[in-house]
């Protein structure tokens, strides 16, 4: 067993991840990021939490780009195939849920 306090957790780089749990076949990750992801599609589904900051999740549907702001406790769902990237304003901490090895 282990606590892990998320508002502690930093890295040396954007994106960098503390790996809290595989889970049959499912990674449990904490990031910590000031800086954009890429936009990429998961060959499995992922759940994207905001632990701590605001992040702007864009997405498309049908060839059209939408975002949404996400704030502390709020969830972000990506289905297999769904393009997406995460634009944190600021720091922010994350929780992201996805089949072991996606990007």
């Amino acid at each position: 067993m282990r606590t892990v306090r998320s508002s502690e957790f930093t890295a040396d780089r954007a994106w960098a991840a503390l790996d809290i749990a595989a889970i049959e076949g499912a990674s449990v990750r904490l990031h910590w990021t000031d800086q954009p992801y890429r936009w990429h599609v998961n060959d499995g589904e992922e759940v994207f939490v905001v632990l701590e900051g605001r992040v702007e999740m864009r997405y498309r549907e049908a060839g059209v780009e939408h975002a949404v702001v996400l704030g502390a406790g709020d969830l972000f769902h990506a289905a297999a195939g769904d393009a997406h990237v995460a634009h944190p304003l600021g720091e922010a901490r994350i929780l992201v849920i996805e089949k072991a090895g996606s990007e």
